[in-house]
């Protein structure tokens, strides 16, 4: 099966970051591990930054196998009820992308 990353941008309202941060590390990354079958998942904050600024300063990154990015988005919106949801995290300005594979992964040789 196809190996995809889903991506994640978002950001908390205002003055509600250590809220946000509490419930994604400690509270849904788990939850969208094991209700909708993704394999890993990690966050990062953004730390630097060249060209266009980002409005984000939150990503997530997470990894699964599946027959297509279509059936991983399908899989996340129908598990999403099953997940707590915190009142810190800002939808309006989140956004969500599939990303599929198109070739190996590469890694530095060991020297």
């Amino acid at each position: 099966m196809p190996k995809h990353v889903v991506v994640v941008l978002s950001e908390p309202f205002e003055g509600q970051d250590d809220a946000f941060n509490d419930w994604y590390e400690n509270t849904h990354i788990d939850e969208v591990l094991s209700s909708a079958g993704i394999d890993s998942g990690q966050r990062f904050e953004l730390t630097a930054e060249e060209g266009m600024k980002s409005p984000h300063k939150y990503l997530a990154f997470y990894e699964v196998e599946a027959e297509s990015g279509e059936n991983v988005l399908a899989k996340l919106k129908e598990t999403r009820g099953e997940r707590q949801q915190c009142d810190a995290f800002n939808r309006k300005t989140a956004g969500m992308w599939v990303f599929t594979e198109t070739g190996p992964k590469h890694e530095r040789e060991n020297s």
